[in-house]
């Protein structure tokens, strides 16, 4: 009994059942409101109809003693009260004595009224002592005379009956039909909130890979259902790759923090004079700020991923930014030996952080200049260009160099990932990934593509609505 109370109750508090109770009482309103409209409009409509006809026969009987004078008024009132279903009629004297007629009885003060009014009454005929209603009318004649011609109300009291049981039966059925079709709504949405919260408990408890079911109805519950499901998927990629940050700082930090600990100790073991000394601290402090460079990469991902640095965000033109990177990496080109290609449309409006840009902009150039070496022998180039392309801004940094197998292009996009023929050379693995986050923060992407040879990075960006100047394309080498 405690139990079935506790699930009624439960169903009773549901938002699905307070909604289906508020609809239940919104259209039981409108349904009586509109029923007592059709019901006052048939009553109304049936009452003119009986003071058309009661106006029709004073009109008639009116004429029939003005031309016929009394004694044909009488007959044709005695004729008229005799047929079946007659209407009610009265001839009276002045003094209210009866002349002929078929009505018995009336209240005192009824011959003396004017215009339509209803009363009780009491047929000749009748032997029962309980009146009934009608609605009549005195009219007056030449003479003194008073005739009264009334229709009896028992038609529209039937009909007041009969509206009266069907107002009972509607709210009857309409609350039956309303409960039981809230009941099977509410149980049903209940069914299915108890299997996502059934569910949520298993993820709470560690069931990560658990989905919350998708009926395919499309409805908001559907919807909300999705949406948990990618919101889930999304912290489920958050997880692993917290994860595999964590085994990779395992491992890529690993290797340095030896090689620190190892020439400090190295540096007291066998360092006899100040000038080695001073050689081992800074071969230590420049491990050290390679490690401290790790680590600012590796919390500049995490804000970019988890989207605080929005704060930042301003409007800007992106072809100047890229310029002035461009600029900045001239001169390294030079000493390298590669020769520096730029091409940059005018006028590349943004929403953005102009710094986080250049931050990856400079890393691509960076990547560029340490693996971009012509392969065969051929020149050595390094393309920067930026243009429009199907509203959006596309910054490309093409070299000449091996280039990136196509089944290596996504996993090199992760945190600490370094192929192997990289590994000879300096660097941790972080540039591409922090250019990625930098992309996924102003709503773009970063694609891998082949130069044949080489390499082709395309850092695409939404462009904003309001474009600056018709755009100009200005090159350097």
């Amino acid at each position: 009994m405690n139990a079935s109370m506790s699930a009624l109750g439960k169903l009773v508090r549901t938002t699905a059942f307070k909604l289906s109770f508020a609809y239940l009482l919104i259209f039981t309103i409108f349904a009586f409101v509109g029923l007592g409209y059709v019901a006052w409009n048939a009553q109304r409509l049936l009452t003119e109809q009986f003071i058309s006809t009661i106006e029709s026969e004073i009109d008639s009987l009116s004429n029939l003693y003005r031309f016929g004078g009394l004694r044909r008024l009488v007959n044709s009132v005695e004729r008229r009260s005799r047929a079946p279903g007659a209407l009610l009629y009265l001839v009276t004297t002045e003094a209210g004595e009866r002349v002929a007629g078929n009505v018995g009885a009336l209240p005192p003060d009824v011959l003396g009224r004017t215009g339509q009014f209803e009363t009780l009454y009491n047929r000749t005929d009748e032997t029962e002592t309980r009146p009934d209603a009608a609605i009549v009318r005195v009219y007056l004649l030449p003479g003194g005379f008073k005739l009264l011609v009334g229709r009896d109300i028992e038609e529209r009291r039937r009909l007041q009956e009969i509206i009266h049981r069907a107002f009972g039966y509607s709210l009857l059925f309409i609350g039956v039909l309303g409960c039981v079709g809230g009941w099977f709504i509410t149980r049903r949405v209940l069914k299915r909130v108890d299997d996502m919260t059934e569910i949520t408990r298993h993820i709470m408890a560690g069931d990560l890979g658990g989905r919350l079911k998708v009926a395919g109805t499309g409805d908001e519950l559907d919807r909300l259902a999705q949406n948990l499901n990618d919101m889930l998927d999304r912290i489920g990629e958050l997880m692993r790759g917290m994860q595999e940050v964590s085994d990779n700082i395992a491992h890529d930090l690993k290797t340095p923090l030896t090689r620190l600990r190892n020439k400090a100790d190295e540096a007291l073991r066998t360092a006899s004079t100040p000038d080695e000394l001073k050689t081992a601290l800074e071969a230590t402090i420049e491990e050290s700020d390679n490690l401290i460079r790790i680590f600012n990469a590796l919390l500049m991902i995490a804000r970019l991923e988890a989207g605080n640095a929005r704060e930042g965000l301003d409007d800007f033109d992106a072809a100047e930014a890229v310029r002035d990177v461009a600029e900045l990496y001239e001169a390294l080109a030079e000493e390298a030996g590669v020769a520096l290609e730029v091409s940059v449309e005018d006028g590349l409006p943004i929403h953005g952080s102009r710094e986080l840009l250049g931050q990856a902009m400079a890393n691509l150039l960076d990547n560029a200049l340490k693996y971009g070496a012509a392969a065969g022998g051929g020149a050595r180039a390094i393309s920067v260009s930026a243009h429009r392309a199907d509203g959006e801004m596309r910054i490309v940094v093409a070299d000449r160099g091996p280039g990136i197998p196509e089944a290596e292009r996504g996993r090199v996009l992760e945190r600490f990932v370094r192929l192997e023929t990289a590994r000879s050379r300096p660097g941790f693995g972080l540039g591409l990934s922090l250019a990625a986050a930098v992309a996924r923060l102003h709503g773009g992407t970063l694609r891998l593509e082949s130069n044949e040879p080489g390499l082709r990075v395309v850092l695409a960006l939404p462009l904003k609505a309001a474009e600056l100047p018709q755009p100009s394309l200005q090159s350097a080498a």
